[in-house]
């Protein structure tokens, strides 16, 4: 699928950004869009890391804050990530989104992020802010789930799945898009999101499997 194909479906100014450095949609980005990502559908993306995943949470969040819907919370499991997503949605998105950071001070509810539209966070920090009631929680219309498999993690885990579960009682209209490189249960996940699965295998280069062995690798 190529880039133009999807131009009337995409914010004209999005569109002017994407089309200086993607030409081709990857597969998984293809499906993700038959599957409605454009329509404001919830999604679980569930694909090989460097495959696209990336865009397709940028897409239902950039079209959703241009066309005014509302804000989108983008979660991530570490600090050093959520300033490197920061980073890039910065580079590529701020002329058009007003980016911001939230990592720091649990005990702030940070009320300045009632001015920003794409909003970069952890779980945990979060989760702070929810308890807090600050108020701009509400206009929240997109919320991304970047290694949405740590919900079977012993240590993040649980406060993700709590924090999901709160965003889906207050957030009941709110599109879901969970972005993950590998899980287990991934239709009971998806189930339990009311989120349709989009599954794909492809990778920008390809794996090989071997066995290390005496200083050689023999492979499959």
């Amino acid at each position: 699928m190529e880039l133009k194909s999807i131009k009337r479906e995409i914010p004209e100014e999005l569109y002017n950004i994407l089309e200086k450095e993607i030409e081709i949609l990857r597969p998984a980005q293809e499906k993700s869009i038959k599957k409605g990502l454009l329509k404001g559908e919830s999604l679980l993306v569930c694909t090989p890391t460097a495959s696209g995943k990336t865009l397709i949470a940028e897409l239902a969040a950039l079209k959703s804050i241009i066309e005014g819907k509302g804000k989108t919370v983008y979660i991530v499991p570490l600090k050093a990530l959520a300033s490197e997503k920061y980073r890039d949605f910065k580079r590529r998105y701020d002329k058009i989104a007003k980016i911001a950071l939230s990592i720091g001070n649990i005990d702030s509810a940070d009320p300045f992020l009632a001015d920003y539209d794409l909003i970069v966070t952890t779980s945990e920090k979060l989760d702070s802010l929810i308890r807090h009631h600050a108020p701009w929680l509400a206009g929240i219309a997109t919320v991304v789930v970047d290694e949405i498999h740590l919900l079977n993690d012993a240590e993040r885990g649980p406060t993700l799945e709590i924090l999901l579960t709160i965003l889906k009682k207050l957030l009941k209209n709110a599109q879901i898009i969970g972005l993950s490189a590998t899980i287990g249960n991934s239709e009971e996940l998806a189930e339990w999101l009311q989120a349709d699965l989009v599954v794909d295998e492809w990778r920008p280069v390809k794996l090989h499997k071997g066995i290390c062995f005496d200083g050689k690798i023999e492979f499959d």
